[in-house]
């Protein structure tokens, strides 16, 4: 069985000012079987969706969850969660029996699942008592705590105390999980393990008993002493602690045999390990579900590939299920892109390919290109998609400039705003991502910056070391065409949006400039030292069309010039080539 379905009204930040319907639950999210992987900035629901299912499943270490007032939407006073597990195989729905649901297939059988309700109500005074219930109908039927315990999930916290948890004494966590392994058979008393300290016990009491042990010279000091504080029949009785399994599991301590006074990171993973082990039980016929918040917690980027990659084998190869939340772009590179849910403003947006408009052939190309440096754009507030190292140099130095002089209020960092350098022309490729087969599209304000390509210049047919200008007339047709075409292109309902180089490209557009050109000059001539003042447009066009301008160079260097450039606001607004890059970054940093 796994959890196929989660949905939540009015549950923190999932919730609505309207009356409550329970026909329109405020979030209903899909669960994959295998890895499940929460990405998005801070705040934007993660947690809130681990939360929801341990209110409901519980845990297996038994935490202390209780409904306190921040878990309803604000203003309301009642909220819902519901569960839906699918896929039971009989060994799991015979615990569950009294309550099971069934619909119809595509082959007119009948399929069993389990929906579980908790439904909570409050007034101004307190919260009122509820219980998990589970049924076909609104309210369904209380589960007994039988049924309870088959539901319990393993959950790790984030920032994890591993020290703390695998210490030993009474309320060892490590004893919990040993004393729930296949091995030791919950509630079972003799075994190998306590049959051994038996003998030793009897050890343990022979020394301080026999006379002719060392021990039994402490033995008789406090037998004197308890003759005189009690009463001469009370003797002294020396034991290993008591003899129940529970008790004897409680003083194991869990470490590593090769590493000495090991720290957060090798901790947290034998941490994690121990605590897997509920999940490998093979006589378990309960949920298989661990939730794990910020997987990423001590661990550094390669520690995190190999602990995702070996989760992904569990959940593949054991029927394990994974819901994992993090703030990692090294993971969620990693990671498949169908296996991410997207957080952000308040819904959750799966990325299997059933849910976005991205094709077969987007994905087999997102595997392979939508690596660390892209993976950010999950947890952006805005992102500027750019064609290459150029644009991606100089934008964060461009948008100072514009706060500086009062066009934006914020630059890229303060906004949230993320560049992706996608190499290329693959904007579609991305910007997919973002756009939905179903429903709305994810409201995140996406700005791409790309050239018209159109030339100002082409080879002279006689000479080919020489270039000539181009007609001005054909140049505007085929820049009003490639502009509309573009547009066509990219341009998707308000969220996404395409700003062009009407000046050829990025490099002629600095060049074209009445604010930035001298600055621009003087980073070329820098990079270019043959240059001279008298033909450099026709040299900086031939460089175009050849390709042998030093681009990345000149855009270091002009962003360093950009840091002191004096100008006003009205100069940059009237400043008709560079107002695609203005209003692109007023678009995403607005």
């Amino acid at each position: 069985m796994y959890l196929s379905e989660l949905k939540l009204w009015n549950f923190r930040k999932y919730g609505s000012s309207a009356s409550f319907d329970i026909l329109q639950p405020n979030l209903t999210l899909p669960l994959k079987k295998g890895m499940n992987v929460l990405v998005g900035e801070n705040d934007s629901g993660k947690t809130a969706i681990i939360d929801a299912i341990k209110l409901v499943l519980k845990t297996q270490d038994y935490e202390w969850i209780r409904v306190s007032d921040d878990d309803f939407f604000k203003g309301s006073n009642r909220f819902r969660i519901e569960l839906r597990f699918e896929d039971l195989k009989d060994e799991e729905a015979k615990n569950f029996i009294e309550w099971l649901c069934y619909k119809e297939n595509d082959k007119n059988q009948q399929d069993i699942y389990l929906r579980l309700i908790y439904d909570v109500t409050k007034n101004d005074e307190r919260i009122f008592p509820s219980d998990v219930c589970a049924g076909a109908d609104e309210k369904g039927y209380p589960l007994t705590a039988e049924a309870k315990d088959y539901l319990k999930t393993t959950y790790l916290k984030p920032l994890r105390d591993a020290a703390a948890e695998l210490t030993p004494g009474r309320y060892s966590r490590l004893a919990n999980i040993l004393y729930s392994s296949d091995t030791f058979k919950k509630g079972s008393k003799e075994n190998a393990l306590t049959a051994e300290l038996k003998k030793f016990n009897e050890f343990v009491k022979d020394f301080f008993e026999k006379s002719e042990n060392e021990g039994n010279v402490i033995k008789v000091v406090i037998d004197e002493f308890l003759n005189s504080f009690i009463e001469n029949q009370t003797k002294s009785e020396f034991s290993f602690a008591q003899k129940d399994l529970r008790t004897i599991l409680s003083k194991l301590e869990l470490g590593l045999n090769d590493v000495t006074n090991p720290g957060l990171g090798s901790l947290n993973r034998l941490y994690m390990a121990a605590e897997l082990l509920n999940l490998k039980r093979k006589s378990w016929n309960g949920v298989k579900l661990c939730l794990v918040e910020e997987l990423e917690a001590h661990l550094h980027p390669q520690a995190q590939m190999k602990v995702v990659s070996k989760l992904q084998q569990c959940g593949e190869n054991d029927n394990i299920q994974f819901l994992l939340t993090t703030h990692s772009p090294n993971l969620t590179s990693k990671l498949s892109l169908e296996k991410l849910i997207y957080c952000h403003n308040n819904s959750c947006y799966p990325m299997g390919n059933e849910y976005t408009n991205l094709d077969k052939s987007d994905y087999v190309f997102l595997e392979k290109f939508l690596d660390v440096t892209k993976a950010n754009l999950f947890f952006a507030k805005g992102l500027v998609f750019v064609e290459g190292w150029a644009e991606e140099i100089l934008l964060p130095a461009f948008a100072q400039m514009l706060k500086s002089v009062g066009i934006i209020s914020q630059d890229l960092t303060e906004a949230g705003v993320s560049i992706i350098n996608v190499g290329n022309l693959s904007f579609l490729r991305y910007s997919k991502i973002f756009q939905r087969k179903t429903g709305k599209d994810i409201d995140i304000p996406i700005a791409i910056i790309t050239d018209s390509d159109v030339r100002f210049y082409e080879k002279n047919a006689q000479n080919t070391n020489t270039i000539i200008k181009r007609n001005v007339t054909v140049i505007q047709t085929e820049l009003k065409n490639a502009i509309e075409k573009l547009e066509k292109e990219y341009n998707h309902l308000n969220s996404i949006k395409v700003f062009i180089a009407n000046d050829w490209t990025l490099e002629f557009s600095l060049y074209k400039s009445q604010t930035i050109s001298p600055y621009f000059k003087s980073a070329v001539q820098t990079s270019h030292p043959k240059i001279e003042e008298i033909n450099f447009e026709e040299v900086l066009a031939k460089k175009l069309i050849t390709q042998n301008l030093k681009k990345t160079e000149i855009a270091y260097q002009l962003s360093d010039y950009l840091k002191n450039i004096e100008c006003t606001k009205e100069q940059i607004e009237s400043d008709t080539s560079i107002q695609y890059l203005v209003e692109a970054l007023k678009f995403v940093c607005k």
